[in-house]
């Protein structure tokens, strides 16, 4: 797998002052760009390919970009006019992902997943594969079930998704229209039990909002200090 996509198109409105006249992925968390982290994460993964869609302050994101060739990657930009929402903005870009498998990583988390594991992961008769996570205090309630190596229906202690997933083209081939958001496709995938899954409890951070991004921060901070 060479192929991985980041999804950088959402306005941030969460984020608000600070996406005012920036992108969400191009707010520096401890002095780089979430944007810049994903790109180096996943060329050191060993990915060669990558596809970023954009949509608020696009022009901003394509310049940051360029081409890629200062990661040593080749950069594709999939500019939406109207934010298409997830599994909208994916299927656009899918003509760039020129692989029937290929990886998505959320351009707003923090974590530091090994990456290489997403290029590892083989799907076969699956539709994707989700990296879930620990609840936060601020999502109790998760959003699927895991259990043996599988995202399930059941209703009691769920995990949240962390923003990375292995996905197949297959899984968006019955979407009919051009804005959608991804969670009907897992339902209807997971319904299937055609969706693989696995429980990160490492360090992971959604930085949806100015707090986060604070104590996102600050705990970066506080593990630079104990390793001096």
């Amino acid at each position: 797998m060479k192929f991985a996509m980041i999804l950088a198109a959402g306005e941030g409105r969460r984020m608000r002052p600070l996406t005012d006249a920036t992108p969400k992925p191009l707010i520096n968390v401890a002095g780089k760009t979430l944007l810049e982290r994903h790109i180096e994460g996943l060329v050191s993964a060993g990915f060669t390919d990558l596809v970023i869609n954009a949509s608020y302050l696009a022009d901003q994101v394509a310049a940051f970009c360029s081409d890629g060739r200062r990661w040593g990657c080749r950069i594709h930009l999939s500019v939406e006019e109207t934010p298409l929402e997830t599994a909208g903005g994916i299927r656009k870009a899918l003509p760039l992902l020129k692989e029937d498998v290929f990886a998505v990583v959320n351009g707003d988390v923090f974590t530091d997943f090994p990456l290489a594991r997403l290029q590892d992961q083989a799907l076969g008769y699956d539709l994707a594969h989700l990296v879930m996570v620990p609840n936060p205090t601020h999502h109790p309630d998760g959003d699927f079930g895991l259990g043996g190596g599988r995202i399930v229906t059941r209703e009691s202690d769920k995990a949240t998704f962390s923003g990375l997933s292995v996905m197949s083209h297959r899984l968006f081939d019955d979407l009919e229209s051009d804005f959608a958001p991804l969670r009907p496709l897992f339902d209807k995938a997971i319904a299937s039990n055609r969706i693989s899954g696995e429980l990160w409890s490492g360090v992971w951070s959604d930085v949806g909002t100015p707090q986060r991004l604070s104590e996102l921060e600050f705990l970066l901070s506080c593990e630079a200090k104990e390793g001096t």
